[in-house]
């Protein structure tokens, strides 16, 4: 059971960044299959917990590698990750202070912002970091 699916219209054209967009998906799908199945809170908070930093660890890539190229929006793209990270701990506080109907708000939100962000902004940068260097494919393993 999933809420949402990845598709070759996502891709930005950089292995990695994709596989790491693949994985947020899962984790979001496996946050909808636990409030689906009424998992206990306890459950639910782990997996809440790996979004939340996945999340971040997804983040740090793209923004490492945006000043690896000099990018010149990064500025704008770092204020936009930060701003979802602290929606996402919001949307936790506020699950672990005991409010249950949180979980679906997030996942619809996370929903949006996913593909929404992909298209309009990762694509942006993609095209700037192979115009000046980078590889298509350098997978990591260890992420």
């Amino acid at each position: 059971m999933s809420i949402v699916a990845w598709s070759d219209e996502y891709t930005v054209e950089i292995q990695e960044i994709d596989e790491q967009h693949k994985r947020l998906i899962g984790i979001i799908n496996k946050l909808y299959e636990a409030l689906a199945a009424k998992k206990d809170r306890d459950q639910i908070a782990t997996v809440l917990n790996e979004l939340v930093e996945y999340t971040k660890v997804h983040f740090e890539v793209e923004e490492t590698l945006m000043r690896i190229f000099n990018y010149e929006e990064y500025d704008a793209h770092k204020e936009i990750h930060d701003r979802i990270v602290a929606q996402v701990l919001d949307f936790q506080g506020k699950f672990n202070a005991g409010d249950d109907s949180v979980g679906m708000e997030l996942l619809m939100f996370l929903k949006e912002w996913l593909f929404d962000h992909i298209n309009k902004v990762d694509k942006r940068y993609t095209r700037h970091f192979q115009k000046h260097g980078a590889k298509k494919t350098w997978l990591r393993k260890f992420w």
